[in-house]
């Protein structure tokens, strides 16, 4: 699917915000479907994409035309995304919270068939949301971690981790709405 306008002289820089847009439209969809197809995760492999093109942004100058093209060049810094995503992922795969943390995450201090109930509540309305935007609420809003360190951790932006907290919050809201909790 390479093209030769997004492979002309005038746009092979990526020094502009013309030539970069040139370049996304021309690879995104490419580079998405390799990096899903390497980690099975719709979230990581946008994570992949988007990181591909900001890297690509940064290191525009270090790009060379005579020794490889754009399209090459990006799957080379797309392929060491996916290969440092599955070592992270290997290293610190994502555990499950507990019941007794979700009760305690929730406040549930009614006594024993309260906790229960919102311990229950909490986790089927969480198990409703896609386990990328489930991971970073439980990290970031339920235990109150840092967005930075969270990012850091699963290997992803800092911005990543914030879109992700926002739309899932409002997932979560639909999600007990949906089973019928008043907020």
């Amino acid at each position: 699917m390479e093209t030769a306008a997004a492979d002309s002289g005038e746009e092979i820089g990526l020094r502009d915000e013309r030539s970069l847009r040139a370049a996304h439209r021309a690879y995104a969809g490419e580079l998405f479907r390799f990096a899903l197809r390497r980690l099975g995760d719709h979230g990581a492999a946008e994570d992949v994409v988007q990181e591909v093109f900001v890297r690509a942004w940064r290191a525009a100058d270090t790009f060379d035309a005579r020794r490889t093209s754009l399209r090459g060049w990006l799957f080379a810094i797309a392929r060491n995304l996916v290969v440092d995503h599955a070592r992270h992922r290997a290293v610190r795969p994502a555990t499950p919270v507990a019941d007794p943390d979700l009760v305690a995450l929730a406040g549930g201090d009614g006594g024993f068939a309260e906790a229960t109930m919102t311990a229950w509540t909490l986790e089927e309305a969480l198990r409703r949301l896609s386990p990328e935007h489930r991971v970073v609420l439980v990290e970031t809003y339920l235990r109150g971690r840092p967005y930075a360190e969270v990012a850091a951790e699963l290997g992803i932006p800092v911005g990543t981790v914030r879109s992700r907290v926002f739309y899932g919050l409002k997932a979560l809201r639909v999600a007990l709405d949906e089973m019928g909790v008043q907020l």
